[in-house]
């Protein structure tokens, strides 16, 4: 794939999401679509496809909501321990490729790294135990602290008050079309999708926005 061209020059700030974006959906996929179902059904005595079908409709209800990435919402919901079970397969944490040369080169340029995410405080924190992620990037700004998802159009207002930037020379980058929508309308100049957020899932087909494949696409020369 031909490398898409920034001109870094022109960047001073990257807002980077962490889930599917930094690092591999495919843990998440499997747990809220697989490891969850499987302990729902054996902590409620249920078959687990009914579980499965149950939860799924529960949850998509939620999405678009901070609901929807709330740990604490779910262990209520459920009557389960949504945190402690994420434990059961951090095992499947894990970066996309080339992100920690990407990350190193942005710091090498002096350009400031944000993660921006939606993960509830407990998934961020064993995301950061199992990866060392916040090493790496400047911040870690969790969405959960504003009290509104990334969808939302207010939160850029909030994060701007506690991480100023200059949206003219900001790029950000996230496998939600969701929230790239919502950074746009803001007026947030460059914005980067991701072609395969889980390893283990079909590419996708994306129309409005640049995308990658990986980072080293982008990475400055």
């Amino acid at each position: 794939m031909a490398q898409i061209m920034f001109d870094w020059q022109n960047i001073d700030t990257v807002l980077l999401d962490m889930d599917g974006t930094l690092l591999d959906l495919h843990f998440d996929t499997f747990f809220w679509l697989e490891h969850l179902p499987l302990r729902y059904a054996q902590i409620h005595s249920m078959n687990v496809d009914e579980a499965r079908s149950w939860l799924h409709e529960r949850i998509i209800q939620q999405q678009g909501s901070l609901n929807w990435y709330c740990l604490d919402f779910w262990t209520d919901e459920l009557n389960i321990p949504v945190a402690e079970l994420k434990k059961e397969v951090a095992d499947k944490i894990a970066f996309r490729p080339h992100v920690k040369d990407f990350l190193a080169t942005l710091k090498q340029e002096g350009i400031r790294t944000v993660i921006v995410t939606n993960a509830h405080q407990d998934s961020l924190s064993l995301k950061i135990e199992k990866t060392g992620l916040n090493q790496l990037v400047d911040d870690v700004i969790c969405s959960h602290d504003f009290g509104l998802a990334k969808e939302t159009s207010g939160f850029w207002d909030k994060l701007q008050k506690v991480e100023p930037f200059n949206k003219e020379r900001t790029l950000l980058v996230d496998d939600s079309f969701a929230v790239l929508q919502s950074a746009r309308e803001y007026g947030i100049r460059y914005l980067l999708s991701i072609f395969q957020p889980d390893s283990q899932q079909p590419k996708r087909e994306i129309n409005d926005f640049t995308a990658i494949d990986h980072f080293n696409e982008i990475t400055p020369k």
